[in-house]
Order: C-alpha cells, then sequence, then structure tokens
C-alpha cells in the first residue's frame, strides 16, 4: 500500500460513543508541573514551548509512568510533543549500532518527516539520533543511517515492513511504539501492516494511540495489541477550533475557478491551500492559477518524493504563498502560516473537512476556511455543519454571480433578442434540492 490519496477503506462511524471532554481540568498545567528532567526543559525553552496544550498536559505523565494510552485529539494540537517528550526522557543512553527503543508509526511520508523533525528539535543536549523511513527515497541510504544506531525509528508502514524483510530493522530493543494518526493509517488500508509489525514488537512494551476520532475499528486494535489502555479524550466539544471562521459560497462547475481567483484578490491571504479532491483536478487547477499568481506550487501522491519535500519546505519556509493540494497534505502536516483554507471541491468524508480546516488556527491562531459547494452538494454541507456542530456562513462577492453560467441561456442575436417574449424567472427548485437551504442540518 502507498501512501497516497486513496479513498478511505472504512469510514469513520460518528455515532460511537466518545469519552468526556477533558480539556479544561488541564487548563492551568505549565511545564514545571510535569517534572521534566532539567535538559528537557531547557530544550523545551529553546523550541519556544510556553505552556503545555491539553494533550500535553494530559498524556505526558501517564506515557511517563509507561501506561498504555488511547489519546483522542484534534489535529494541531501538539499530539507530536506529547509522545516525544515522554519517549526522550525514558531514553536509555544510546551505545554505537544500538538498536532502536521507540517506534512511530505514521500514516504519510510527510508526516514521517515532521515527527522525526520535532523529534530533532526536543532531543537538544542529549546524544539521540532519529531515523525517518519511508517510500519514495532511496533506500540504502535508510539502511546505512539503521546500521550505524539510532534510539528512535519513525516510518510509514509499509517502508517499516520492507527493513525488517530485508533484516535492516531490528526491533527487539522497542520498548515504545507510538501510532500517530491512527485512524487516518486504517482509513487507507495500512491495518494489516500495522498488525504484523506490532506482532514483532516485544510484548512489553509501552504502546500509545493518537488518533483524532476513535471508531470501532480503532477500538478493536486497541483492546488487541494494547496492555490495558487508558483513554483520553482531550478534543474539544466544537470538532472545529473556534479560532477559525468558516463561510461557503454556492457556486456551479464552470465558475469554481473564476470565483477562486477573486475570493484571493479579495482576502490576500498570507498562506492558503486549496484543496481539490483529485491529482487531476489539483494540476488543473494549479496549471491555472500559476498564470494569475506569482507564488503557486501543487503536491500530491504522483509527485516524486524529492519534490514533495522540496514543494513542502519551501511552503514551511513562505517561499510559496498558494498550495494546491489533495488530502495527502490533509492530516499532520504543521505548517504556522497559513491563514487561508478554500475547499475548491468538497471532501468526501465529513472528518476530511474537519483535518482540512485544522490546517489553519494552528496552536490557537486565527484562520478563515471557504468551501465552495455545487447546488447539488448542499446535503454534503449539511452532513459537515453536523459533524462539527456550526453553522458555516454564506458568503458572496460583490459584483460576481457564482450562478450565472447555469442560470442564462445562450446569447442571441439582437433581433431574435427583441423578438423574443420576456422570460419569465426559473420556478425554485423543489422543496428536496439543496440549492437554498432553507433546511439547515442541525
Amino acid at each position: 500500500m502507498t501512501e497516497n490519496e486513496s479513498p478511505p477503506s472504512e469510514q469513520v462511524d460518528d455515532s460511537a460513543p466518545q469519552t468526556e471532554d477533558s480539556t479544561e481540568q488541564f487548563a492551568d498545567v505549565s511545564f514545571q508541573d510535569l517534572e521534566l528532567s532539567d535538559v528537557m526543559m531547557a530544550s523545551l525553552e529553546k523550541a519556544g514551548y510556553e505552556q503545555p496544550t491539553p494533550i500535553q498536559a494530559g498524556l505526558i505523565p501517564r506515557a511517563m509512568a509507561g501506561v498504555d494510552v488511547v489519546g483522542q485529539a484534534r489535529t494541531g494540537t501538539g499530539k507530536t510533543a506529547a509522545c516525544g517528550i515522554p519517549i526522550l526522557e525514558r531514553l536509555t543512553p544510546q551505545k554505537k549500532n544500538a538498536a532502536p527503543q521507540a517506534l512511530v508509526l505514521a500514516p504519510t511520508r510527510e508526516l514521517a518527516v515532521q515527527v522525526r523533525d520535532e523529534i530533532a528539535k526536543l532531543s537538544h543536549g542529549r546524544k539521540v539520533s532519529c531515523v525517518a523511513v519511508y517510500g519514495g527515497k532511496p533506500i540504502r541510504s535508510q539502511i546505512e543511517k539503521l546500521q550505524r544506531g539510532c534510539s528512535v525509528v519513525v516510518g510509514t508502514p509499509g517502508r517499516v515492513l520492507d527493513h525488517m524483510s530485508r533484516g535492516t530493522l531490528d526491533l527487539s530493543s522497542i520498548s515504545v511504539v507510538v501510532l500517530d494518526e491512527a485512524d487516518r493509517m486504517l482509513d487507507i488500508g495500512f491495518r494489516p501492516d500495522i498488525e504484523k509489525i506490532l506482532r514483532r514488537c516485544p510484548k512489553e512494551r509501552q504502546t500509545l494511540l493518537l488518533s483524532a476520532t476513535v471508531p470501532p475499528p480503532i477500538e478493536r486494535l486497541s483492546k488487541r495489541y494494547m496492555n490495558d489502555p487508558e483513554s483520553m479524550n482531550l478534543s474539544p466539544k466544537v470538532v472545529a477550533v473556534d479560532t477559525i471562521d468558516q463561510f461557503y459560497f454556492t457556486v456551479t462547475g464552470e465558475r469554481k475557478f473564476d470565483l477562486l481567483v477573486r475570493l484571493i484578490e479579495r482576502e490576500n491571504p498570507r498562506q492558503a491551500i486549496i484543496f481539490c479532491r483529485t491529482k487531476r483536478g489539483t494540476e488543473k487547477v494549479f496549471r491555472r492559477l500559476k498564470a494569475k499568481a506569482p507564488s503557486v506550487s501543487c503536491i500530491h501522491g504522483d509527485l516524486q518524493q524529492t519534490v514533495r519535500d522540496r514543494v513542502m519546505s519551501q511552503f514551511r519556509d513562505g517561499a510559496v504563498q498558494y498550495l494546491v493540494a489533495t488530502d495527502v497534505v490533509g492530516r499532520g502536516i504543521d505548517v504556522s502560516g497559513v491563514s487561508h483554507i478554500i475547499n475548491y471541491d468538497m471532501p468526501q468524508f465529513c472528518d476530511d473537512y474537519v483535518h482540512r480546516v485544522g490546517r489553519t488556527g494552528r496552536m490557537g491562531r486565527e484562520g478563515v476556511a471557504y468551501s465552495f459547494v455545487l447546488p447539488e452538494e448542499g446535503s454534503q454541507l449539511t452532513s459537515v455543519e453536523q459533524r462539527i456542530n456550526i453553522l458555516l456562513r454564506r458568503d458572496e462577492i460583490p459584483g460576481f454571480d457564482p450562478l450565472r453560467a447555469s442560470r442564462l441561456s445562450k446569447p442571441k442575436s439582437s433581433e431574435a433578442a427583441a423578438a423574443a417574449p420576456v422570460e419569465e424567472p426559473p420556478p425554485p427548485p423543489p422543496s428536496g434540492r439543496r440549492m437554498k437551504r432553507h433546511r439547515r442540518g442541525l
């Protein structure tokens, strides 16, 4: 299984029981309260970490105690550091050519690189090495790094299995396994790979499972491969963060790109991600937008890994202002400068909307999200509103009619136009259609 935009194999069951929200009890916890080492406190100060997020304040003490935890929290809340800090605190001093002590599994190459970089940042002042293994890059260089020894391995399930089959990754010394974005890994078909890896890890290990949602497949996985796990729901009761303003436009398919250009001109985003549903659609929007805006790039699963790495590096550095993307960057990618999210295509599943919108408003910053909704997609918009428990506000651009192409007939000659009777306005759509959206979903 490759790490691409394959459609989810299992839909999230939103009716599954959720544990009680626990964010308020950790609101006033400081890093000093967590009894971390002096080395870690210095590393946190150097990295600019001032106050732990709820997931960090709740998960770190339990992870430090060696407890298995199922942590539920949305993206952008500091889940990577919540696991990285206790891993680093509990590592034994690294020896030359030593086998890794911790393994982190991530659903995508981009997320694996991000986790590797975060652990490297938090390990300041320690003799710790972290190696990322993922597809799309030559395996030889990864083998050489593993042979030199490392403390932590971060990888996608497919490439981790590849190294295991070659005998280049020794899991016999693993004491901690982290399943990051577990729901996403199961969605894209990695469950068999994950189970094979977990069966090869020592039974006397700690397992930390992090997920934005906890559907039944996640619960079954935790019961089978975790030791009396504690459930910790640190997701806010409202799925979409309060710092994100969310709007929608009703627009026809042929007017979408014109609306995108007008919206960009009006908003002038600091940085924006424009989400499309397909790789072909991403390329089409990218080529058209590149002729209109100077700083545009795109990313999707068909691009070579070196190209994807370069694009994400440029986007993080601010060299790229507009990133046209599929859902390959819909989860787990932390780019703090993103001010706008534009859903050029509505996502197939409600949770994909949550993760797309979560690319802005990260760590308490303000952000804004716009969704382009076709007249026949009103039911999808209602489903999203039900999922996030928020009504999106309808937006308009003065002087721009996003439905004009579907309302106007073909142009007539001046004589025919003069002779033709005045047309009556079209009747309103039947009550079952969602164009005017008389009935909301909440």
